[in-house]
């Protein structure tokens, strides 16, 4: 039996090993980072902690299987980021700055991110200003689960007065893309290497 409620901050551990287990395009990463904590730091922690209005998490009777999370204003986000979340985890990981991109590992690859983290491109945030991910584990996959989730993630983000949200995805991970097309999402922009983000009108 699933049922979708507001994360807590209680859920950190959970988000960050969903955030781990579907990091390869959906599939687990684990076997890619030394560091198991380094995918969370950037793509779950952040929005525990400065959008918990906007996270929500998918329990079953094993525990947090899947959650969606998001910031309402993207721009402002990110300047609440720099501030507060990303200096001391500066301090923690160094920049790999000296080491060319092409022979950076995993780990650096994401360390690179902490020191210089995405901002999302001001002709996508003028209309769609909200951001998003969501990640399940296999047990929580299927049966409109996912479906569900966003629904109660595009309800709260309405609310607060969202006019849109955007997302990026990987290329190779086509079962997410073809979700997200399903939804009503539209390509913006298509990066080197494939990647994609994928706007909605709320």
């Amino acid at each position: 039996m699933f049922k979708i409620r507001p994360a807590r901050p209680s859920d950190q551990d959970s988000l960050y090993r969903i955030c781990l287990e579907t990091a390869d395009s959906g599939a687990d990463a684990t076997y890619l980072y030394r560091d198991p904590l380094l995918v969370g730091h950037i793509y779950a922690g952040p929005y525990l902690a400065y959008a918990p209005d906007f996270a929500f998490v998918l329990q079953d009777e094993a525990g947090v299987c899947g959650y969606v999370i998001g910031a309402l204003d993207s721009h402002r986000f990110e300047a609440t980021l720099e501030r507060e979340w990303w200096p001391a985890l500066r301090r923690q990981y160094s920049d790999p700055a000296s080491t060319p991109p092409a022979e950076r590992t995993p780990d650096q690859r994401l360390a690179h991110l902490i020191h210089h983290p995405h901002t999302a491109p001001q002709e996508i945030v003028d209309t769609y200003p909200s951001h998003l991910h969501i990640d399940l584990l296999p047990r929580g996959q299927g049966g409109g689960n996912g479906r569900q989730m966003m629904e109660r993630l595009f309800a709260a983000l309405r609310g607060a007065g969202s006019p849109g949200v955007h997302l990026g995805v990987g290329g190779r991970n086509t079962r997410a893309i073809g979700f997200y097309r399903h939804l009503g999402f539209q390509e913006l922009e298509r990066w080197p290497g494939g990647s994609l983000t994928l706007g909605l009108k709320l």
